[in-house]
């Protein structure tokens, strides 16, 4: 497929962000506003425990501010991501950046203002009608009081906050600007560059010789750094642990669980109920092994392609109809929701010279929702049609329904609706799909997203949660202690049928989602919550959508655990995890038959 200029695409698939802004010279306009609007908001400072009233004022004034940056600095990023080579995008990120900090910081007396309130002046304000509208906010707020210190130790912590990142970005310079990969030579003498950036890449390529080579290479080079990566990783524990007993939490998964109201429960019940199901992982190790044809199957084996790739490809029109398609179950208001975006060019749709790669959902509580897209025609450009679409739906679906302080949703539920299109989509193509070698394309795509999203994700959680108790009992981390942790680990996760190559024990050196503490099991917990979900939709029909569509369109009006138990999974109790566990075994087991059909 060739890749255009963005001048040379036309205007129908490339997304209208006049709605945010008509030009370039409109942003100017409205960035230079933006100081003068955040003193309506400074003047409050010393004022917000004086009345209910008063702080009710204050509070809408934020919000009016708040929208306003979020419209400026969304458009700038729009703008960067059409083409990052053009420097007007880049420079317009970084002057809605630089008015972010500068604003954020002179808000910051508000937080220790609102909590100087003694619980008896807290109550009374909370049962005055003016604070109504704020209640969720002002409970969530306070709930953190017994965490939060002294202004002058909040400032000292805060200044820390740069020093404590140290660990990761260090961690990421070496990885990514300083470490050097031997090339994968091949047995005809061919050589192919290895990088951080390809090397999963090279981990799917068909020819077993490339994934062999590029897994040793890669590894050899952050086993000479191990000590390194080591002392980083550490350092980055022990900030989380200092922290946490800073603020007086329990521990640092304590602390990170409490923003969003987690309990440790579900956690723990995440491990636990991922452990019960492990034998179902090694039936798809097996299957793997099977299908690829080995006598062995190593860690590199995991990645490679069962099925090769499927020649079939679609237009973007036919993929706008299959979406449509598939997401039918959730009621013609949400199909037509969905036309409407493509209709109202939400999607900036084929990738274009300097464009972003990947795709995202974004959009303000003042716009419509926009979707960067890279449409190649294949299955999985499809698939990221559907998920994005998800994306922007909660986000369409919270503005909607909510005022703009409770139409955000937290990072525990933000991969629901993406994953619920996503498997809707997928459920409605094998519905469909006669010929055994798409439906087993289709059958590894689903196992491949449980794998990465369910086993990987908790594994990686149980890791984390191991090397942080080490430090909080009073104990140190060394290169070993941290290798032969992992590696037992992924023994447990794949099963006695996985040769473990020694390269394997460093592969936790090369994971940045732990240099950001106790956030990865989110991706498990909400894949699973999804899985649950779209079975609900499918197999019960209108009560469950109903519920579905309110729990999205309730966003952030309550904590992340109530929304999703209104919309009907409740993650106190194992059930959902269990149900979408299950569902993985069924997907094994036709697999199963289905490779043996394509054998005969």
């Amino acid at each position: 497929m060739e890749i255009k200029e963005r001048s040379q695409i036309e205007e129908q698939y490339k997304w209208d962000i006049t709605t945010l802004f008509a030009n370039d010279e409109a942003w100017e306009e409205a960035l230079a506003q933006i100081p003068e609007e955040a003193e309506k908001v400074i003047c409050y400072q010393g004022k917000l425990t004086e009345s209910p009233k008063t702080l009710r004022a204050f509070l809408d004034a934020e919000e009016a501010l708040d929208r306003k940056i979020e419209n400026v600095y969304c458009y700038a990023s729009l703008r960067s991501s059409e083409d990052t080579r053009a420097e007007a995008g880049q420079i317009m990120t970084s002057k809605a950046m630089g008015v972010f900090t500068r604003i954020m910081a002179s808000l910051s007396f508000a937080q220790p203002e609102i909590l100087s309130m003694s619980e008896e002046q807290f109550r009374s304000f909370m049962e005055s009608e003016e604070l109504a509208l704020y209640k969720h906010t002002l409970d969530d707020l306070y709930r953190e009081k017994a965490h939060t210190l002294s202004e002058k130790e909040e400032k000292l912590l805060s200044g820390m906050q740069e020093i404590q990142q140290a660990p990761g970005q260090i961690a990421n310079m070496l990885m990514d600007a300083d470490m050097q990969f031997d090339p994968v030579v091949l047995e005809d003498g061919s050589e192919l560059a290895l990088s951080a950036s390809n090397y999963i890449l090279l981990q799917t390529d068909s020819r077993r010789e490339v994934r062999e080579k590029a897994f040793h290479n890669y590894y050899r080079s952050f086993k000479n750094h191990i000590n390194t990566f080591a002392s980083t990783y550490s350092n980055s524990v022990k900030a989380d642990v200092f922290t946490a007993q800073t603020r007086n939490y329990d521990s640092a998964r304590a602390m990170s669980m409490a923003g969003e109201n987690i309990p440790a429960a579900v956690y723990d019940g995440l491990v636990d109920t991922v452990h019960k199901y492990l034998p179902a992982m090694y039936r798809y190790v097996e299957l793997r092994k099977k299908m690829l044809g080995l006598s062995e199957i190593h860690y590199y084996d995991v990645y490679a392609p069962l099925v090769g790739d499927l020649s079939i490809s679609y237009t973007y029109e036919e993929a706008k109809e299959m979406v449509k398609k598939a997401v039918s179950p959730l009621g013609e208001d949400y199909v037509k929701t969905v036309q409407r975006g493509f209709d109202e060019r939400w999607i900036d749709v084929y990738p274009n010279v300097g464009k972003s790669g990947g795709a995202y959902s974004s959009g303000t509580y003042d716009s419509n929702p926009f979707i960067m897209c890279n449409f190649t025609g294949t299955i999985d450009s499809v698939s990221t049609i559907a998920h994005e679409m998800g994306h922007s739906m909660h986000t369409h679906l919270a503005n909607t329904h909510q005022p703009a302080h409770y139409a955000g949703y937290t990072l525990f539920v933000a991969e629901i609706a993406s994953t619920v299109n996503e498997n809707l989509l997928i459920e409605q193509l094998l519905k469909e799909e006669k010929d055994l070698k798409t439906r087993m394309y289709l059958l590894n795509q689903y196992l491949e997203n449980f794998k990465g999203t369910v086993y990987r994700q908790t594994m990686f959680a149980e890791f984390e949660q191991k090397a942080h108790e080490v430090i909080e009992q009073g104990g140190a981390l060394s290169a070993e202690q941290l290798n032969q942790m992992y590696q037992d680990l992924v023994q447990l996760y794949f099963g006695p049928s996985m040769v473990l190559d020694e390269e394997v024990r460093y592969e936790w050196a090369r994971i940045p989602h732990f240099y950001r503490a106790f956030y990865v099991y989110k991706y498990a917990t909400g894949y699973s919550s999804a899985v649950a979900l779209s079975e609900k939709i499918l197999n019960e029909g209108e009560p469950a959508v109903k519920k579905y569509l309110e729990f999205l369109s309730m966003a952030g009006s309550d904590y992340p655990l109530a929304t999703l138990q209104h919309g009907g999974v409740d993650l106190s109790t194992p059930a959902p995890i269990e149900q979408a566990l299950a569902k993985f075994e069924s997907i094994v087991e036709e697999a199963e038959k289905t490779f043996e059909m394509l054998q005969k």
